[in-house]
Formats: structure tokens, C-alpha cells, sequence
């Protein structure tokens, strides 16, 4: 069996040898006239007609039969077979095909639709062109594309090799474009923000720093956007999102990358139970027109979206799961606690971050069907308007579903004084304490529900992706 290097000399030679009959192996240009997919749509009228059309593709396998050989080619519309015979085309024509081109190559095909006898659409080809020499073969060709790591070190062998995970990012592409529909059709406005940020806020998460030369100046990149679109609030804006990457220097595993796809929505003159009822809306119409319907199936799990979805709070959630009362039980106690059930702690842990991990660890997984988690403890909610019946907790929710937390939402903190205390209170780093924003809110910022969804997450949702490096193209990787 050749090497991978040995078949990359052959066909570097072969390269050499079209360049000797004066063609460019890489031309700039095509007379491509339909795609595969007009080809095969238009089929019996331009087969009856018998109308010449140019197709283009990558040649995905070659059989060769004495005087004629059959291939099939694809592009990205679909994939098509091709029919090459010595005494249609000349012998040196047909030799120089046969000589030269290889499974991988990318071709121009012109010529006349027809038939086999087993009925399969094929096109006669009266002229050919190479688009592009392939010196690599393709796994099938080699040894396969079995190794995960590999399938996403190398997507774009991944995306020839598997139909099925280019069907994933192009649902993935609808899924974002109907979003998008939906929030201009409701009268939302997108707009952009810096991802280079002097102060890393609107999340707890720790953040990617960096330098800017011309100004002597370290910046961070964004862990989300949202201090800048409440900005917006304040400067008359009244409907609002912003759909773009973000960036946390944390963990990397099955629901996490360090750079992500969020969607942030801010509202004005609304608040957390109307993002909830917006949110069932947006749903409903986003999984009948994918064609959805309102069950899906994920990861063996049957979910069903009727609504109304199922509200539960924060505290009813963790003292169902764990018998702990997290109203009376004290910060000492609830450390205990944590390590008995064998959940991971941190010395001088702040209680917000033992009520996440408690939650996150004995509560979200159970949680399949589609849940409003409501009134999450307002220390663990320091950008959100605490609620006025019990200050001790947030008008804030998540949405969970398959376990997986799709959406954060509250309404949002526009008591200036508040937001200050709720600052110190949590005893956030002094370069997270973003003064500007404080000056912005002391302006004036309407009552208003935001809320963020993790598109990576819903899109792996939707697909029934077990991991996020499924549905990111390129999902960040320790280098070989």
C-alpha cells in the first residue's frame, strides 16, 4: 500500500504533466451554467431538449471500463454522475482524463443530461476542465475519517466525508437566519458592540486579556455584551439584540468553548414574565418553520415544547433535590454540605458560587422538558432587579431544556444606587467595577427585561448534537 507522501508525489507529477499541455490546473475561471441540484430539479426538460449545461464538483469516485468510464461528482447542492466515453471524446482527450484526474479533483463537465437503464440521471460529457488538482487523497480513499479529534481538527475533511454534519451547520445557519426574522419582525433592531473591552463585565465569567499598542492600553475581550447594550436603553433605544462571539478563558468541555455564539435581546418597558411568554412565542415559531413541530428527539430524549412550560423556583429546585433549605442554612453549613455530596469547593468559596455549584451539580441535568428555573437568590444575580415582595432574591430565570441551560434572563437593575451596592456586595475586582456604566444609569435607563441564549447550545439542541464541537465549525483544540 503507498504512503499518503508517495500518493502526494504522483500527484504532484501529475500536476506537472497537465501543465506541460499548457492548462492551468488551478484556472480562475468556469462556465458552470447550473448547479447539481437545477440539473437534477430541471432534469426532464433539459434532458428532452437535450440542451448542454456545464456542471462543476468534486469528483467523489471513479470507474473505468475500457473506453468509458463513469463518476460521480458533487458540488454543494447535490451530487450527480457523470459518463465519459473514448469515441465521444477524442482519444487523446479521454486518455488525458484518465491520466490526470483524480478522486478529489474538483472538474468542469459540459455536455447532455440522460438516463442509464437503471435509471439513474447522468451527464454525457462532451467536455471536461480541471477546476482544481487535489495532491491529498481523501480519508475514504486512505484510511477513513474515524478519528473524532481528527474530524474536527480537520472540519473541512469532516464536512466531504459526512453528509450529515454539513446538514447540521446549515440547520444551524436557518435556525440563526429565522431568530433573526422573528425579532425584525417584532420590531427588535440588531446592533454591534465592542468585543475589545477596557472592563470585562456583564458576567462573572474570567476573561481573555490582551494589549492595544497604540494606546498603551490593555483591553479584554468580551465575556458578554451587556453592559454596552443597556447602554443603548439609556441612550433611547427600545428593542434591541445583538448576535455575536463572546469569550471566557474557562473550562472546555461537552457545553463549553472558550469562544461562543450568544445572543443577547434587551427590552424596554418590559419585564421577566413577559420575556417568558415572548420566549414560549419565539419557540413555537421558530420549531414549526425549521418543521419541527413541537416535539423533538434529543439524545434519546423525547422534549415536548407545548407550553405553557413548566415553572419551578430556584430554592423549591434545590431543596427538592437535596432536602437543604437554602433560606436558613448558613454559609458554613452549606460548605459542609457541598463536600459531603462530593461537589467541588474552593477555600473562602462566596455563597453565590456554592448555590450554583449545588444547583448546577444535584439540579439542572434532571431538569429535561422545558423549565423556567424563576427567582434565583439575588447574590448570585448582581445586574438584576431584586424582587419587591423578598429582597433576597432576583426577578431573574433560566431556561432549561435536555438539561442544558439555553437562556439567562432577568429584569434588569436600573437603580443606579442598587447596582452600586450590589457591586460591592458581591466583592467583584476592582477592574470589573465598570464606573462609566454606573454614570450611564445615573442618567436614566427605563424599566427593562434582557435576556441571553447560547446559540452553540440551542443549536446543538436542535440537532441532536451531543457536544458543542459538533455544531461549532472549528472548535478550539490543544495543537498536536
Amino acid at each position: 500500500m503507498s504512503s499518503i507522501s508517495d500518493i502526494k508525489k504522483i500527484r504532484e507529477k501529475k500536476r506537472e504533466a497537465i501543465r506541460s499541455e499548457g492548462v492551468n490546473p488551478y484556472p480562475a475561471k468556469t462556465k458552470r451554467t447550473h448547479s447539481i441540484n437545477e440539473a437534477v430539479s430541471d432534469f426532464a426538460e433539459l434532458s428532452q431538449n437535450k440542451q448542454k449545461i456545464t456542471l462543476t464538483g468534486r469528483i467523489l469516485s471513479i470507474r473505468e471500463h475500457g473506453g468509458s468510464t463513469f463518476l460521480h461528482f458533487a458540488d454543494g447542492t447535490g451530487k450527480i454522475q457523470a459518463f465519459l466515453r473514448e469515441d465521444s471524446l477524442s482519444q487523446k482527450q479521454y486518455r488525458f482524463f484518465i491520466d490526470n484526474f483524480d478522486i478529489g479533483d474538483f472538474i468542469e463537465i459540459g455536455g447532455i443530461l440522460f438516463e442509464t437503464k437503471r435509471g439513474e440521471k447522468t451527464i454525457e460529457a462532451s467536455d471536461f476542465k480541471m477546476l482544481s488538482k487535489s495532491l491529498l487523497p481523501l480519508p475514504e480513499k486512505w484510511h477513513g475519517l474515524t478519528d473524532i479529534e481528527e474530524r474536527f481538527r480537520k472540519r473541512y475533511l469532516d464536512l466531504i466525508m459526512n453528509p450529515g454534519v454539513k446538514k447540521n451547520f446549515e440547520e444551524r445557519s436557518k435556525m440563526i437566519q429565522i431568530i433573526r426574522e422573528i425579532l425584525n419582525k417584532d420590531g427588535f433592531i440588531e446592533v454591534e458592540t465592542p468585543v475589545l473591552q477596557p472592563i470585562p463585565g456583564g458576567a462573572f465569567a474570567k476573561p481573555f486579556k490582551t494589549h492595544l499598542n497604540a494606546l498603551e492600553l490593555d483591553l479584554y475581550l468580551r465575556v458578554a455584551p451587556e453592559l454596552y447594550l443597556k447602554r443603548l436603553l439609556v441612550g433611547g433605544f427600545e428593542k434591541i439584540f445583538e448576535i455575536g462571539r463572546c469569550f471566557r478563558n474557562e473550562g472546555v468541555d461537552v457545553s463549553h468553548n472558550p469562544d461562543f455564539t450568544m445572543l443577547e435581546l434587551y427590552w424596554a418597558y418590559q419585564n421577566r414574565d413577559g420575556l417568558i411568554s415572548f420566549v414560549e412565542k419565539v419557540f413555537i415559531e421558530l420549531l414549526e418553520r425549521i418543521g419541527k413541530g413541537k416535539t423533538i428527539i434529543y439524545q434519546t430524549k423525547e422534549i415536548n415544547f407545548e407550553i405553557p412550560w413548566k415553572k419551578v423556583s430556584f430554592r423549591d429546585l434545590v431543596k427538592d433535590n437535596t432536602d437543604i433549605n437554602i433560606d436558613e442554612i448558613s454559609d458554613k453549613d452549606l460548605m459542609k454540605k457541598i463536600k459531603e455530596l462530593g461537589i467541588k469547593s474552593e477555600k473562602e468559596m462566596p455563597r453565590y458560587k456554592m448555590l450554583d455549584e449545588l444547583y448546577k451539580e444535584t439540579c439542572r441535568d434532571k431538569l429535561i422538558q422545558p423549565t423556567f428555573v424563576i427567582d434565583y437568590p439575588s447574590q448570585m444575580s448582581p445586574l438584576a432587579k431584586t424582587k419587591e415582595e423578598n429582597l433576597d432574591y432576583a426577578d431573574r430565570f433560566q431556561l432549561i431544556i435536555g438539561g442544558i441551560e439555553i437562556i439567562n434572563a432577568f429584569s434588569e437593575q436600573n437603580d443606579p444606587k442598587e447596582q452600586e451596592d450590589k457591586f460591592k456586595e458581591v466583592k467583584m475586582a476592582p477592574e470589573r467595577k465598570d464606573k462609566d456604566f454606573i454614570e450611564a444609569l445615573e442618567y436614566g435607563m427605563p424599566p427593562s427585561a434582557g435576556l441571553g441564549i447560547g446559540l452553540d447550545r440551542l443549536a446543538a439542541l436542535l440537532t441532536d448534537s451531543h457536544s458543542l464541537r459538533d455544531i461549532i465549525l472549528f472548535p478550539t483544540m490543544k495543537p498536536k
